[in-house]
């Protein structure tokens, strides 16, 4: 916003310089005044007759007094300029930068050298602000190429089987008609994830109080089907685990997570648990599933938007969009929690989120 101009820091802190040495020895002139210049008789024969009398003091005194406060007023002010200089260098290394970040760059670095004090403490906190916001703005991006390459794969494939259609009026109606409804389906299925997760980063939702296990035990009856369909076993175990947050997102986050877990499994045979339970103040809720063993190094990636690792993707009618973890993710951000993934060394994947507890 627009000010009016004004005095430099620098100038102001020469003028408090030069003004504190001003006055320091004004002090010290009246206190010379006071307790030595009082006890000089004052009359013509000075004292004991050898000393000169107040008067002739006064005399001398006074033009050698206002000589040294000249000396003070214009050392104040040149050591005071050179002083406020130094200090204030540092400070200036920062404004350089922050004019630096306000112009794009957000690469730039102060890394300021010297021992820790103020000045260094705001630098470094700077420097690990525009690593944030740099990481931040680089993940935005990654998001937005990979949300429009998503949404326009469906829209290209729309795009060809109608032009396909026109092509070749004998074709089967039915069969075009049944790959534009499941290109759709999954459009919009990514549209609704990717509004979900906008919601959720911002975190603009009611707080309610909601019961894990509950929300556990929906998702899994909403799951039981798919879970039979695959030969899989799906168990909830545990108990009460309360937190303050959302139930919609809290039921899409286990939802995301059962759905994930009973996807992701042996062909047959396998098992997933959902476990919850309060423990200290945190709910603690766990899913668990079997599965081919998942790399180490594959971990990190999966809660990413749009990250599917080889050994993950699917080819079946569950593919999924790339974002159920980053939704989960995002819920779990957004409620103050914590998220936890871990291979299980029997293959498959163990998911531990950590949300605040309330009685």
């Amino acid at each position: 916003m627009p000010r009016r101009p004004g005095l430099s820091v620098r100038l102001k802190l020469t003028l408090s310089y030069a003004g504190f040495l001003a006055v320091a020895g004004a002090l010290l002139l009246a206190v010379v005044w006071g307790f030595l210049l009082r006890y000089v008789p004052d009359n013509s024969q000075g004292l004991l007759g050898i000393s000169p009398n107040r008067y002739l003091l006064v005399r001398t005194f006074a033009p050698a007094a206002a000589v040294a406060m000249a000396f003070l007023l214009v050392f104040g002010l040149v050591g005071g300029w050179i002083l406020a200089g130094r200090m204030l260098a540092p400070l200036t290394q920062i404004t350089a930068a922050t004019r630096t970040a306000g112009n794009g760059s957000l690469s730039h670095r102060i890394r300021m050298k010297g021992r820790q004090d103020e000045f260094r403490e705001l630098a470094d906190t700077f420097d690990a602000m525009l690593e944030q916001l740099e990481s931040h703005v680089a993940e935005q991006q990654r998001f937005a190429a990979n949300a429009s390459h998503e949404l326009r794969t469906p829209l290209a494939i729309s795009r060809t089987l109608l032009d396909v259609a026109r092509k070749d009026p004998t074709r089967d109606q039915g069969e075009l008609f049944e790959r534009l409804q499941a290109v759709n389906t999954r459009a919009i299925d990514l549209t609704e994830a990717l509004l979900l997760l906008s919601r959720s980063d911002r975190g603009n939702f009611t707080r309610e109080s909601v019961d894990l296990a509950l929300v556990a035990e929906e998702a899994a009856e909403t799951l039981l089907p798919l879970a039979e369909q695959r030969g899989l076993t799906l168990d909830v175990t545990g108990g009460p685990a309360r937190t303050s947050g959302s139930a919609e997102l809290l039921l899409r986050m286990v939802t995301n997570l059962v759905q994930n877990a009973i996807v992701h499994n042996l062909p047959a045979g396998g098992t997933v648990t959902v476990h919850t339970e309060a423990q200290h103040d945190v709910s603690v809720l766990r899913v668990e599933n079997t599965g081919h063993p998942v790399p180490p190094e594959l971990v990190p990636t999966l809660t990413e938007p749009f990250r599917r690792g080889t050994e993950r993707v699917r080819t079946d009618e569950h593919a999924g969009v790339g974002l159920g973890l980053a939704i989960v993710h995002s819920v779990v951000r957004a409620h103050d929690g914590t998220l936890d993934l871990v291979p299980r060394p029997v293959g498959g994947l163990g998911v531990t989120v950590r949300l605040p507890c309330t009685p």
